[in-house]
């Protein structure tokens, strides 16, 4: 008896393009949101897009700051809300800023309008939230944004490393697929060929259109929108980041954990899934073309890139699954020599020489 269901939640509207943040109060009208919003942002974000959001709203907004992607944020954000009797909140800024704001709302029942000021990584359309705790980051479930506002004009005039990252942690989806895949055959999990797909398109899309992919071009934004969006409802098909989210993201993680904030998230995936993919498929794989790829846009290919040191990346590739109870490549631990094999052969980390008379 066939007695499979699925409840998949996507945002109802995307609205993406040329000066579209004016368009904000219309797009919020559209959904019937009413009454009165939080603004949750951080400080340039306020003065980019919060404020003049704000001047559209028939209600004077109360406006949060936050710095910092935490649980505490989390709290202060729903502290705020309930205090103001609001009725939806709208995350403006960067990854931070969305995922502090969408887990507040989850929380406490309201809807949540996702207003990205970069393209830095696919958590401003999905329904999931990353928030780093002590050493470890907790991936949290949360219902995705009604609506994607997302104003390619402010988007690429942000800082290229922010586009670059985003670009980055979309290539990496190549690899989580490949991980999601090898769980089902190994470990008989639950695998959504749709959502597969889509998600791994929209790295190929990516990889073969690298070269277009310009600093300063409003149309480098968009592309990379759009991919964002795509990878975000792979996402929700699934209910689970697995489209987007394999070994590289262990591996990222791990270096989050050995040597916080040295370098943006979607950069470090980008590196992991280089040697990720080569532990997939050897010498003769696509690792090259991943590399490839990251380098056309001018995304980082190695470790010293990165910022981080070869034991850094070496202790993160022989740590990594023990995050989280995910079965991806690295199986239940790869060996520092396998490691090492794979960040050489990649050009991830350089093999050194000491010669002696």
């Amino acid at each position: 008896m066939f007695d499979k269901r699925a409840w998949i939640r996507l945002p109802r509207n995307v609205v993406i393009g040329h000066g579209v943040i004016e368009e904000t109060a219309t797009a919020l009208s559209d959904l019937h949101l009413d009454g009165v919003p939080l603004i949750v942002t951080s400080s340039t974000p306020k003065t980019i897009a919060a404020e003049r959001i704000a001047k559209q709203l028939e209600y004077d907004p109360p406006i949060e700051l936050i710095d910092e992607a935490k649980f505490a944020s989390v709290e202060r954000v729903i502290d705020r809300a309930e205090t103001e009797s609001v009725d939806f909140l709208l995350g403006v800024g960067g990854g931070t800023v969305i995922d502090v704001a969408k887990m507040a709302a989850d929380d406490i029942g309201v809807g949540f309008v996702s207003i990205p000021t970069t393209a830095s990584h696919d958590g401003i359309v999905s329904g999931r939230g990353s928030i780093p705790q002590g050493d470890t980051r907790h991936s949290v479930a949360a219902d995705p944004p009604l609506v994607v506002i997302a104003d390619t004009t402010i988007i690429a005039s942000a800082p290229w490393r922010f586009i670059t990252a985003g670009c980055a942690d979309i290539i990496s989806n190549h690899t989580a697929v490949r991980d999601w895949q090898l769980a089902h055959r190994l470990k008989n999990v639950e695998y959504s060929e749709y959502a597969g797909a889509l998600s791994r398109m929209t790295a190929e899309m990516l990889v073969g259109n690298a070269d277009s992919i310009k600093k300063g071009l409003e149309e480098s934004a968009w592309i990379v929108m759009k991919a964002l969006v795509s990878s975000g409802v792979a996402m929700s098909i699934a209910d689970s980041s697995r489209p987007a989210s394999g070994a590289e993201h262990l591996i990222s993680h791990q270096l989050d954990r050995i040597a916080p904030e040295t370098a943006l998230h979607g950069h470090q995936v980008g590196v992991a899934s280089i040697t990720t993919e080569y532990l997939h498929s050897g010498q003769d794989g696509e690792w090259r073309a991943v590399r490839d790829a990251l380098a056309s846009i001018g995304a980082p290919t190695t470790a010293e890139a990165l910022g981080h040191t070869t034991e850094d990346l070496l202790e993160a590739m022989t740590t990594a699954h023990e995050i989280r109870d995910r079965y991806t490549i690295l199986g239940n631990g790869v060996s520092e020599a396998a490691a090492r094999e794979a960040a050489i052969a990649t050009g991830v980390i350089w093999l050194s020489f000491t010669m002696s008379d």
